[in-house]
């Protein structure tokens, strides 16, 4: 592989067909270390296929960024299996799932707080007075930002309620699990109620308010909630509904399906291209590089660095896991202060700013039939990803 100068503008590719899978290596404009060497990401290449081999995932799309540039691309197996094989492409586009939290939600709170609307540690229930009921009225949004509100993990799924009103009145009427502040429990009810909190203090609905503030800022052109029928053919169906149906283009989160495939949990369709574009402008704002970031550097230092209660073990940021027991995604070899979070549909993103490196990693596991797992997966190609970029010395 060759890396080329960013006066060239150059992006050029080498396709290499192994084992019946396709592996893209390229090389974008290099804004900084433009004569560094390429690292060798064999060892990334041969993890990604044993995925597919074994069944871990049907196909998988992989990138790997380093120093302002995008080092390694790697796409192998199929984009869909049933009702026909489908290969996997670059472009191939995902269900987010709960990098939704993070990569949406999180920066749109985030960017209200800059604007004064509100303080971190104000009780929810301020804004949204509902919020009291059933014993939370101490609950703060640094608590659902990092996931020590006590809350449950999930809206009970029991009932065939509907729409986006059952939605409201069931997050309100929640009772905890434990007091808020005692202890971290990862729940996607935190995030719904903090979308709802983005509507209010907006006036403007979630996928909306992302669309204009995030999404267009970064030039993030193929990310959004509900995605329209012209990108069907290059999304990656998940797993069977209720009734059979193949998802595809529709959430695969039954909560976020029912409140209308727009949530504060999950509900973000992406591409490997935009994740890049986010991951690099996320790192470049953090390091007060010029980034087309729709937050200050400061913000940002408050997602990626730990604002779990004090004395807690479970370090999180606000949105952007840092070290808990979801944290094996980080793998071996990127150090405790990097940060970064995963999907239940199968999708991760890594980023460590101590070396200006991330890794995307993007599957649709669940497909055809919702057994994959790619936990192992996320944890050796960061391990292998690290031991490239910064190779043992002597």
């Amino acid at each position: 592989m060759h890396v080329f100068p960013a006066a060239t503008r150059l992006k050029r590719r080498h396709v290499l067909m192994l084992a019946g899978a396709t592996t893209v290596t390229a090389c974008a404009p290099h804004a900084r270390g433009a004569h560094h060497a390429s690292p060798d990401m064999r060892g990334v290449d041969r993890r990604l296929r044993q995925a597919v081999t074994e069944g871990e995932a049907p196909g998988v799309v992989c990138a790997i960024g380093h120093d302002g540039q995008i080092v390694h691309r790697a796409v192998y197996g199929r984009r869909a299996v049933t009702p026909m094989a489908e290969p996997m492409t670059w472009d191939t586009v995902f269900d987010m799932a709960s990098l939704t939290k993070p990569v949406i939600t999180a920066p749109c709170v985030m960017r209200l707080w800059e604007q004064g609307r509100f303080g971190l540690d104000d009780p929810v229930s301020r804004y949204l007075p509902q919020f009291a009921a059933a014993g939370k009225s101490t609950i703060t949004i640094r608590h659902l930002l990092t996931h020590y509100s006590g809350l449950p993990p999930d809206l009970d799924l029991t009932h065939p309620w509907q729409g986006r009103d059952a939605a409201f009145r069931l997050t309100m009427n929640v009772a905890p699990s434990q007091p808020p502040g005692s202890g971290f429990i990862y729940s996607d009810i935190n995030f719904i109620t903090l979308g709802f909190l983005v509507e209010k203090l907006s006036g403007m609905t979630l996928d909306a308010y992302a669309t204009r503030f995030i999404l267009t800022p970064l030039g993030m052109r193929q990310s959004r909630f509900l995605p329209p029928e012209t990108w069907l053919p290059r999304t990656a169906p998940t797993e069977p509904d209720e009734n059979g149906h193949m998802l595809r283009g529709q959430v695969n989160d039954p909560s976020s399906r029912r409140m209308g495939g727009v949530a504060g949990h999950a509900g973000l369709f992406s591409n490997a291209d935009d994740m890049c574009l986010y991951a690099q402008a996320l790192l470049d704002r953090r390091a007060g590089r010029p980034s087309a970031f729709p937050l200050q550097p400061n913000t940002v230092m408050l997602m990626t660095t730990a604002q779990q209660p004090e004395g807690k073990s479970d370090l999180r940021g606000l949105g952007w896991d840092i070290s808990t027991h979801y944290s094996s995604v980080r793998g071996d070899r990127f150090p405790l202060g990097s940060f970064g979070h995963t999907g239940f549909t199968g999708t991760s993103l890594w980023l460590d700013p101590g070396s200006d490196s991330y890794v995307l990693i993007l599957t649709s596991r669940l497909h055809p039939a919702g057994h994959g797992n790619v936990v192992r997966l996320r944890h050796d190609v960061a391990t292998a990803a690290a031991l490239a970029l910064t190779p043992p010395q002597g």
